[in-house]
């Protein structure tokens, strides 16, 4: 596989594709929307609720709070997650923007 020369691209570009990459994952949307209906940390049900081994929850876990869109805090020996706000409202808002483009012309193809 070649190497994708992320370098060549603008920052933005990287962040929304970095955004959709984590996003393109249906483990990864069943975690934040469980976080979301919940409203509050999570630690350690996800296993039950996602359905998925414990490993494999860990390393979408890893994903989602790699790129920020979740945070973990240590309490006694488990880790509990829950959503950041901060940076949610952040993704939204590129995404939304990038979204939103419109076609003006319509006579391609």
């Amino acid at each position: 596989m070649g190497l994708t020369k992320t370098e060549i691209f603008s920052e933005l570009q990287n962040e929304i594709a970095a955004y959709a990459k984590v996003c393109g994952h249906p483990a990864r949307v069943a975690i934040l929307q469980h976080l979301f209906r919940i409203d509050a940390c999570v630690c350690g049900d996800l296993v039950h609720v996602i359905g998925l081994a414990q490993p494999t929850i860990s390393q979408h876990l890893n994903e989602l709070k790699r790129i920020g869109l979740i945070k973990g805090n240590v309490e006694g020996t488990s880790v509990c997650y829950c959503i950041d706000k901060k940076k949610w409202t952040h993704m939204k808002r590129v995404i939304l923007q990038f979204l939103d483009q419109d076609i003006v012309k319509d006579d391609c193809c």
